[in-house]
């Protein structure tokens, strides 16, 4: 990429700089500065890599599939319109979730309804023994109850691995106001798991 320097960074040891702090996998620099000037093929490929874990965030705050797809397509149009925002000092997942966050958040706020009992489609694993999956699929449907202020930091946290400033940052809360939820959110858990005589201590 010759002198290219990362985007939004100007000189040569903040081009360095940038680089480092940019929090983006191999070859996604270039996929990133190839959209800004233009390139679909670039910018799809950036939507190949995220589309499942962008989906992933959706969900979890609309708990409803058909929704999470639309709000997936409209966060990847939305991140497009604004990637000459992106910055750098961010990692660039966490700045594409907070907008489908954000994205996800709206559409909630505009369709308010019944909240329906639906649950994310069920994958599989044939490779746990029947019992666990049982407990599996138990604390599943246990999380996808709750109201989203304690769902969406839930799945965030342990389904997506986000640490606690990540996690914050998508959903533009407080770490202490995360923690409190994670905590409380577990302790909702343990206690659905607990009226339907599961175990009670599986979300620790």
């Amino acid at each position: 990429m010759g002198d290219s320097c990362p985007v939004g960074t100007n000189s040569g040891s903040r081009c360095i700089l940038g680089w480092k702090e940019a929090g983006l996998i191999s070859g996604e620099l270039e996929l990133v500065q190839r959209s800004l000037d233009g390139d679909l093929e670039a910018w799809g490929e950036i939507v190949r890599r995220y589309k499942e874990a962008v989906f992933g965030v959706a969900v979890a705050i609309l708990r409803n599939r058909a929704d999470a797809e639309d709000a997936t397509q409209e966060a990847f149009i939305r991140a497009y319109e604004r990637l000459h925002h992106y910055d750098l000092s961010r990692r660039f997942s966490t700045w594409l979730f907070t907008v489908t966050a954000n994205v996800a958040k709206n559409m909630l706020r505009k369709r308010r309804r019944p909240d329906p009992q639906l649950s994310p489609g069920r994958i599989p694993d044939p490779a746990e023994v029947v019992w666990k999956e049982e407990l599996h699929q138990a604390v599943r449907e246990a999380v996808w109850s709750l109201p989203e202020s304690y769902r969406a930091p839930l799945i965030l946290r342990y389904w997506h691995e986000m640490d606690l400033a990540e996690i914050a940052q998508v959903l533009g809360l407080r770490v202490g106001t995360v923690k409190t939820r994670l905590h409380r959110g577990r302790a909702l858990v343990r206690t659905r798991l607990a009226e339907q005589g599961v175990i009670r201590d599986v979300v620790q």
